[in-house]
């Protein structure tokens, strides 16, 4: 998964919510008065009852009692939902607790504050090295970022084959870890008279950018060795985040081919902006646009009608994650411990972080409380802009093929089909989790 690797420390999700949280869950319901909620009672779902999959029943009851605001119902969930629910239990446990706090936020309206204050607990104890750590190791066990890394390199690199200066502008946030590839692939290209030289501006928030810094040294190293000439440079995202980042602070250079790599980028982009921001990034005249989202629709959510549909697509797409983690990780692992407490963040951020819909500038909130689209979606909005689909190569493809190879069995991909569809999907147990796909401008604009 495209996630934000921090360092958390072991309090920043508590197993338990604190005394004053179950007091106000408390203060008006107690089991006794409420209607009985029993997680192996059949209520409609006897084959889960069955299997002992009593976690997503009471949270989508839950999710239910906070949509129709009927207090008594959401004390009485949440009460059941705190005594079985544990960050370190089995899945069921794991799962109803990583679902509890944004629900208990979304109840009581504390979902802004919550965020920020577990955003600044891993800021403060995110360091490189263990960050560096849980990015190798998840690469080592799943495909779920290194499957958008092989596909958009495949694609870059097409792109701008014959190109002697290739300029990439690399708009995510995944610490760099898709580049040592390809200046592997643009070291060893025996086509060529001459090495093509690369120059990567990554766009990074300012939280990010000293991390990103100590990177990019590492990259110049890693390069020299390589015998690519190579330039590195960091744009810090201010104030307006990605939709205020201009032509001019990207420093695009005359000769120069121009190939932007959007990777869990345009998610934190505010929905109506997102059509302005993808023709910032056409009028920067690339050869290739790649984007790489994970495969969720969670861009609606202003009524609170849409709340429960929100919540269902939400535990669809992450119970398919966890699902992922516990075949992938031993049961002790701590970096598996560090992805899920990140996202149990990024469940509070969708499902208990409101934000206006309305408004056109992209502040801190709407960052951090990122509203993913399907590829359908996102591949109708590249071509209202202009844009076209730029279809990969049978080597390209056979370079994904040969990734999913590496590791057990679940892993799958397919190709979109029609007009509608572009790109490739990684599939999970043939569930469709991370969209790949790479455009070029129909003209100059």
């Amino acid at each position: 998964m495209n996630i934000s690797l921090y360092t958390t420390t072991p309090h920043s999700v508590p197993t338990k919510l604190p005394c004053h949280a179950l007091e106000a869950i408390m203060q008006s319901s107690s089991p006794s008065q409420s209607t009985s909620v029993n997680p192996s009672s059949d209520s409609g779902d006897s084959s889960a009852a069955a299997s002992g999959k009593w976690a997503a029943r009471l949270l989508r009851e839950c999710a239910k009692a906070v949509s129709d605001k009927d207090s008594t119902r959401i004390h009485h969930l949440l009460w059941m939902l705190n005594e079985l629910a544990s960050p370190y239990g089995d899945s069921e446990q794991k799962l109803a607790s990583h679902f509890l706090q944004a629900l208990f936020c979304k109840a009581t309206g504390s979902g802004g504050r919550t965020h920020k204050t577990l955003s600044s607990v891993a800021e403060k104890s995110r360091s490189f090295e263990s960050a560096r750590k849980v990015i190798l190791k998840f690469q080592e066990v799943s495909p779920w970022t290194t499957f958008g890394h092989v596909a958009a390199n495949g694609a870059i690199l097409e792109a701008t084959e014959g190109d002697s200066k290739l300029h990439i502008i690399d708009i995510s946030d995944t610490y760099c870890t898709q580049w040592p590839t390809l200046l592997e692939s643009l070291a060893t290209k025996n086509n060529v008279e001459e090495t093509p030289s690369l120059r990567l501006t990554a766009v990074v928030t300012p939280a990010r950018s000293s991390v990103t810094r100590e990177i990019g040294r590492r990259m110049e190293k890693f390069a020299r060795l390589m015998g690519v000439p190579f330039e590195f440079r960091v744009v810090g995202l201010l104030g307006g985040g990605l939709g205020r980042v201009t032509k001019e602070e990207l420093e695009v250079r005359e000769g120069e081919a121009v190939a932007v790599n959007c990777v869990g980028a345009l998610r934190r982009v505010a929905p109506r902006a997102r059509g302005s921001v993808i023709r910032v990034l056409r009028s920067l005249q690339p050869k290739v646009v790649t984007v790489v989202e994970e495969e969720a629709d969670f861009a609606s959510r202003k009524e609170e009608a849409d709340f429960v549909k929100c919540f269902e697509e939400c535990l669809r797409f992450y119970g398919l994650f966890f699902d992922m983690l516990e075949e992938s990780f031993v049961p002790t692992s701590h970096e598996r411990l560090v992805l899920e407490r990140e996202c149990s963040r990024s469940i509070l951020g969708v499902l208990a972080c409101d934000y206006d819909d309305d408004d056109e500038e992209e502040g801190d909130e709407v960052n951090e409380c990122e509203r993913r689209e399907r590829g359908r979606q996102w591949c109708l909005k590249m071509k209202e802009e202009a844009f076209t689909p730029f279809g990969l190569s049978e080597d390209a493809v056979d370079d994904v093929k040969s990734l999913l190879k590496r590791y057990k069995a679940g892993w799958s991909f397919v190709q979109g089909e029609g007009e509608e569809e572009s790109g490739l999907y990684l599939l999970w147990k043939e569930e469709p989790v991370v969209w790949a796909s790479a455009w070029k401008p129909l003209s100059s604009p």
